[in-house]
């Protein structure tokens, strides 16, 4: 018997006693109040706490069945990153390259270039609306603080733009942004541009807001094992961190 079947004998039974219950209750309170000739609010109130306290335990055990029910779910969830991303695509610079390089999602779940900024991502937009995903994951930033040169603002114009061009072009897909990774103390210190990072973040969190459009915070993925010796780029383990991460997010 499956879980769906089980859950409906479950309120089925459930709320038959709970009818009974309230029906027996409801004669002794009229019987009562026959017999003693007290108040009328007296029964009804009996009635009302009984009624209450028997939907309760009908909407816990319904919540009890559904959290099983979710639980079996991902635990029998034994699909590949590569076909958890079927529908979906990542879309960014060369980090997000890694995705294909070291053959972690297939090529058509990754529209990604070297060096790219969110100025002048007319071809990727062209690939992306040749795939037409039902979801899309945005993972720009790191060439952009260079670019930007620390201004947050002339940032955030830039992707507002960028994400209007995609509500057009591609209506039905729902777009996601990452958060900019955090580079190595080294890099930082490389270039101090690096140190606006975190207002970039905090800057691209709230644009997400205002645009009602789901930000992805990968900042706690990141740990000094995972950097290439640049201190900006990932080694191919941290790749499928990443992708769960999105998966998680995006309920693929």
């Amino acid at each position: 018997m499956d879980n769906k079947k089980k859950r409906i004998m479950v309120i089925s039974g459930l709320a038959l006693a709970a009818v009974l219950i309230v029906v027996i209750i409801a004669v002794e309170a009229v019987g009562s109040l026959t017999r003693k000739k007290v108040d009328t609010s007296e029964g009804v109130e009996i009635i009302q706490q009984a009624e209450a306290a028997e939907v309760t335990v009908i909407e816990t055990k319904i919540q009890n069945l559904e959290e099983q029910e979710k639980k079996e779910a991902e635990a029998e969830d034994t699909r590949s990153i590569k076909e958890k991303f079927t529908t979906a695509v990542v879309m960014g610079d060369s980090i997000t390259a890694g995705f294909t390089e070291y053959d972690i999602l297939n090529a058509s779940s990754v529209v990604a270039e070297i060096g790219a900024g969110l100025g002048g991502l007319e071809e990727q937009i062209g690939k992306l609306k040749e795939l037409n995903p039902q979801v899309v994951f945005l993972s720009y930033g790191m060439n952009d603080i260079l670019s930007t040169q620390g201004d947050t603002d002339a940032f955030i114009d830039q992707y507002k733009s960028i994400i209007k061009q995609m509500q057009k072009e591609l209506p039905n897909t729902k777009i996601f942004i990452n958060s900019i990774f955090p580079v190595s103390r080294q890099e930082r210190e490389r270039e101090p541009l690096f140190q606006e990072l975190d207002a970039y973040n905090e800057a691209l969190r709230e644009m997400c807001d205002r645009q009602q459009i789901a930000y992805v915070d990968n900042t706690e993925l990141v740990s000094d094992r995972y950097y290439e010796e640049d201190g900006v780029h990932f080694k191919p383990d941290f790749y499928p961190v990443w992708a769960e991460r999105m998966a998680e997010v995006a309920s693929l």
